[in-house]
C-alpha cells in the first residue's frame, strides 16, 4: 500500500485522529482539506469524506468531480441515524463506514477502495430483466443507468431479489433489513416497497409481489 495518498475531507475536525490512523494501519499519506475546497487538495488514491453535514447533492457533485479526476474512489463516514437516507453515488466506486467504527473496519474498508479497480465477480453482480445489482459495490442501474435508492431501499431490494420466490412477511423484513434495535412500525416496509416500485419501472415492480395476509417476494 505503499506511496498511496488518502484525502480526508470534513467540517469539523472530529475524525481527524481517526482517519490518519490509517498513515500507519496501511502506510498511506493522509492529508486533509474541507469540502469547500476541493481543488487545493494534493493528488489522492481515495476520497474520505465525513458526510456530517454534507448535502446529498454536494456528495453528488463531488463525485462527479472525482470522476472529471480519473474516478478515485470515496468512503463516506455516516452517523448511524443518517444511514437511513444516505445514498451511495453512482459515478464511482464508493462505500460507507459509520462514524462509531472501528479502527479496523476503517483500514478494510479503505483498504478495499485502494486495491486494484477489479469487475466484481458474477455472483457478486445480479440481473434481473433490465435491472442489474451490483452487490459489491451498492449500485442498482436500470437499462444501463444509475436507480437512485436510498440505502434502505437497496438493502430491501437486494435481499427480496438475492432470497426469490419466498415469501417474507413484514416483520421478518423488519428483523433481516432493518435489524434487531429498529423501533418503528411495519408500515415502514410498505412505504420502503412502493417507493422501490415507483423507481424501478413496471417490467421490475412486477417481481416484487405483494402476498395478502402474509408480506412480500420476489419472483424470479
Amino acid at each position: 500500500m505503499a506511496e498511496k495518498t488518502v484525502l480526508f475531507m470534513a467540517r469539523t475536525t472530529r475524525l481527524h485522529d481517526f482517519i490518519r490512523t490509517l498513515s500507519t494501519s496501511l502506510g498511506v499519506e493522509v492529508h486533509v482539506a474541507t469540502p469547500d475546497s476541493p481543488a487545493a487538495a494534493h493528488d489522492f488514491d481515495l476520497l474520505v469524506l465525513d458526510a456530517d453535514g454534507v448535502r446529498p447533492d454536494r456528495v453528488d457533485a463531488m463525485a462527479k468531480w472525482l470522476e472529471s479526476r480519473g474516478g478515485a474512489p470515496m468512503l463516506l463516514v455516516v452517523d448511524e441515524e443518517d444511514i437511513a437516507e444516505m445514498r451511495l453515488p453512482s459515478q464511482v466506486r464508493a462505500d460507507f463506514i459509520c462514524s462509531g467504527a472501528g479502527e479496523a473496519e476503517l483500514e478494510v474498508r479503505a483498504r478495499q477502495l485502494l486495491g486494484e479497480c477489479e469487475a466484481a465477480p458474477v455472483d457478486e453482480v445480479l440481473t434481473v430483466d433490465n435491472l442489474t445489482i451490483n452487490l459489491a459495490t451498492y449500485q442498482v442501474s436500470l437499462d444501463g443507468e444509475p436507480v437512485d435508492l436510498t440505502l434502505m431501499e437497496y438493502s430491501l431490494l437486494s435481499f427480496l431479489a438475492t432470497h426469490p420466490n419466498r415469501a417474507y412477511s413484514r416483520e421478518v423484513l423488519l428483523h433481516r433489513v432493518w435489524g434487531f434495535e429498529y423501533c418503528g412500525g411495519t408500515r415502514t416496509v410498505d412505504v420502503h416497497i412502493r417507493r422501490i416500485r415507483s423507481k424501478v419501472g413496471p417490467l421490475i415492480a412486477a417481481h416484487i409481489t405483494t402476498v395478502r395476509g402474509v408480506g412480500y417476494l420476489f419472483k424470479e
